[in-house]
């Protein structure tokens, strides 16, 4: 098989995975009453898409798929400013959290922007691996504040890791730069525990 083909089904890989992951975030989101992403990994998420659907697409079907993210993503938002003022009304007001949560995006958009001129990475491949690693760690946090599955399930985290995989797999064939090869190893890792702490807590719910 030809090293183009391989990169074609990568891209498709990923692009059908993370697909597949916002739908189940937004489907449990709406089952539990609960946001299923963390408001800094939201942010980024559509910064990034914004910029890589509008400003810099890489390719047409690249653009494509990064429009479903950017389209899924907006109703993960949705999900966060209904259910998010819910859960830190201890700490913070609702129009703290939503001023919290404008200033972020903004710095987001500004940080991707950065890299992209500071790296000449106009295909957006250093700001999108570094997020998918905290993305990782974030969903780990998560999932430990709340000490249950609320928001969180076995799909969400297994499609996660499966769309991570195929673009590693993809960008190690294309650009095989060490640094993204380290964050991919960090991703994958990370991914397979917030797998293994979902099956821990699944199995402590059946228990009782």
């Amino acid at each position: 098989m030809a090293q183009l083909d391989i990169l074609l089904i990568c891209q498709l890989g990923m692009g059908l995975f993370w697909i597949i992951t916002y739908i189940l975030v937004i489907y449990k989101g709406w089952m539990d009453k609960k946001y299923g992403m963390p408001m800094v990994a939201i942010c980024a998420n559509i910064a990034w898409e914004f910029i890589f659907t509008f400003l810099y697409p890489p390719n047409d079907l690249q653009r494509i798929i990064t429009f479903i993210w950017l389209v899924l993503d907006i109703f993960i938002l949705m999900q966060f400013l209904r259910f998010a003022p819910t859960e830190y009304r201890r700490i913070l007001s609702k129009k703290t959290l939503y001023a919290s949560f404008l200033v972020t995006l903004i710095f987001s958009m500004l940080m991707i922007l950065g890299i992209v001129h500071q790296f000449q990475d106009f295909e957006g491949k250093y700001a999108a691996f570094f997020q998918n690693l905290m993305m990782s760690g974030l969903f780990i946090g998560l999932l430990l504040r709340r000490g249950n599955l609320d928001g969180q399930s076995m799909g969400i985290a297994v499609c996660k890791m499966i769309g991570t995989l195929f673009a590693a797999v993809g960008f190690y064939l294309y650009f095989r730069t060490p640094l993204i090869t380290i964050i991919s190893m960090a991703t994958l890792f990370y991914d397979c525990l917030y797998i293994l702490l979902i099956y821990r807590m699944k199995q402590k719910i059946l228990v009782r």
